[in-house]
């Protein structure tokens, strides 16, 4: 008699585990999941052999800090008829065609099937329009419940977001944050009605362990106000200049959140199927590698402050060109300057003078900051397919191939791979983490929210400093004669113009150029960095005339949309 109470006690805390283990099932099933848990219970409209779609949320985040749902699953209805017990399609039809539009010929011919108890004849109904098919009371029409990929914004940061596709049987994400985090958003299908019991039992290890799959949804650093005026400054960039491809990257340069990412030609997320260049989906930000010219100046300028080799006051004969390994190499238009010093290099964009600074503190330390930046690296950001930078042109020791790279030619990134280095110009000198989403809400009720690297230093923060002071002239004194300067801001800002290679990968396209262009401010503690890239412009040669104004009118917004205030 002595054990029986040790026994009861026992039995006590069995019974009281198991009701906290299923008092927190229920609390999972009937709030955490019970918009799923209901949409499966409507046995007014779902097939019971059919197992309902379901997905996570992409949410990007406005200013404010509001999520705001840029994928989701949206609900609607499929009508179907049963051939083998449609009395009088001809009937069916007029009725049914009061509600919805319908092909009278595509009608009869479904209709006509009377060995096929299935056919489909409208998808994605909206609720108020089922019930009017259901009001007729039509033997041999059914209406069931349907969920698809929904996006509201439709062409709107498309490359980022990306879509859902079939490879095979398999329906999952195929492009952009879709494809990145499809363990996350994805969903398991199961059973339409499934015993509440049974659920929590085939799930208890599960529960206990962790080994739960990681479901939820996705909060993306994406400011939807910014990236529409990001697209539309894109657009009118291509109309202008009819621009083979157009792209632009804003970022903040000290914490690596982007807020908007955009490339031109886009497409519609909800109509993708509708494209005929499958090329339009890839994200050629990340995607693709390109010489970018002379917005690579700053960074061997940069190099060579930070070696000591040269101040900015540095100076050097500029007689227009130099003669490397038999090869000439000049400055854009030839011309020599005489004696100029290191902001005018900044200043006048000389290759002349980015190949002495080169020189100055020596090939071996030039390639050393090149490989530090990580120019030719991953970035590592939460996007499919990134690719590698083309620095090969740094290994070969040859004076000519050195001097090229370091006015940003003969070596090539990706515009993600640019920002990353160029922001180190403006943060202090620290390579900072490029990333897409800020936060995770899992479907268990916990959340991650991405921690921020502070990065590896490539620059001292006095160097830092002392390039951005360069930068901000080269605005102030010589971007289109100064006047685009703002009296309120210190901008700090470069243009680039680069040769673009051949298609078989053999010397330069006569009269093709990349334009680019990247800038920060407030510049001596920025909050956003802006990159703009058109490929061939049309009728023009230099990227001041095409992206110094959409750079300018981008800062101008960012400042009054964020309200920035006065830093001079």
């Amino acid at each position: 008699m002595k054990a029986f109470p040790g026994r009861l006690r026992f039995l006590s805390v069995i019974f009281l585990l198991f009701s906290l283990l299923l008092l927190s099932r229920l609390y999972f099933v009937q709030v955490v999941s019970g918009e799923e848990y209901r949409l499966k219970a409507d046995k007014q409209y779902v097939r019971q052999d059919v197992n309902l779609f379901n997905r996570g949320t992409i949410y990007f985040e406005t200013k404010d800090g509001g999520p705001e749902p840029m994928a989701f699953v949206r609900s609607g209805f499929t009508v179907a008829i049963n051939p083998s017990i449609l009395a009088d399609a001809q009937s069916a039809y007029v009725q049914i065609s009061s509600a919805i539009a319908l092909d009278r010929d595509a009608f009869l011919a479904k209709a006509a099937k009377k060995e096929d108890p299935y056919e489909e004849i409208a998808k994605r109904v909206d609720e108020t329009t089922a019930k009017k098919i259901e009001a007729l009371k039509i033997s041999g029409v059914n209406i069931y419940t349907e969920k698809w990929r929904f996006y509201p914004a439709e062409s709107l940061a498309s490359h980022l977001i990306g879509f859902l596709g079939y490879k095979d049987d398999t329906l999952a994400g195929r492009y952009g944050l879709e494809r990145y985090y499809e363990d996350t958003l994805a969903r398991e299908s199961g059973g339409l009605y499934i015993n509440f019991f049974a659920e929590i039992f085939s799930n208890l290890k599960e529960n206990i362990a962790g080994e739960a799959k990681h479901e939820g949804n996705i909060v993306a650093t994406i400011e939807p106000t910014v990236q529409s005026f990001l697209e539309r400054e894109l657009k009118k960039i291509d109309e202008t200049w009819n621009s083979d491809e157009v792209g632009g990257i804003i970022i903040n340069p000290k914490t690596g959140e982007i807020y908007a990412m955009g490339a031109y030609p886009t497409f519609n997320l909800n109509t993708f199927q509708n494209e005929e260049d499958p090329h339009v989906f890839s994200n050629p930000l990340v995607e693709n590698v390109y010489e970018m010219g002379s917005i690579i100046k700053p960074l061997t300028v940069a190099a060579a402050l930070d070696t000591g080799a040269i101040t900015a006051s540095t100076t050097y004969d500029d007689k227009g060109y130099l003669i490397l390994n038999n090869a000439r190499i000049s400055n854009f238009d030839g011309k020599g300057r005489g004696i100029v010093d290191m902001q005018e290099v900044l200043n006048q964009s000389l290759n002349t003078g980015a190949a002495f600074a080169m020189f100055k503190m020596g090939k071996e330390a030039f390639v050393n900051y090149m490989k530090a930046y990580k120019v030719g690296d991953e970035t590592g950001i939460d996007l499919p397919n990134e690719t590698y930078g083309l620095i090969d042109n740094l290994d070969s020791g040859r004076d000519i191939e050195l001097a090229t790279a370091a006015y940003g030619q003969g070596i090539a990134f990706t515009p993600i791979a640019t920002v990353r280095a160029l922001s180190a110009l403006g943060n202090g000198g620290l390579l900072i983490n490029p990333h897409l989403v800020k936060k995770i809400n899992y479907k268990n009720g916990l959340s991650k929210t991405i921690a921020i690297d502070r990065g590896e230093r490539v620059l001292k923060q006095e160097t830092s400093e002392e390039i951005t002071r360069m930068l901000v002239r080269v605005v102030d004194e010589a971007l289109l004669g100064g006047t685009v300067k703002l009296p309120h801001y210190s901008v700090a800002a470069k243009t680039g113009t680069a040769q673009v290679v051949g298609t078989g990968g053999g010397g330069y396209q006569e009269g093709k150029y990349l334009h680019s262009f990247f800038g920060y401010f407030p510049a001596y503690d920025p909050e956003f960095l802006v990159f703009l890239f058109t490929m061939d412009p049309k009728g023009v040669r230099y990227a001041s005339e095409t992206l110094t104004h959409p750079f300018i009118d981008i800062t101008k917004f960012l400042i009054n949309y964020y309200e920035v205030p006065f830093d001079r």
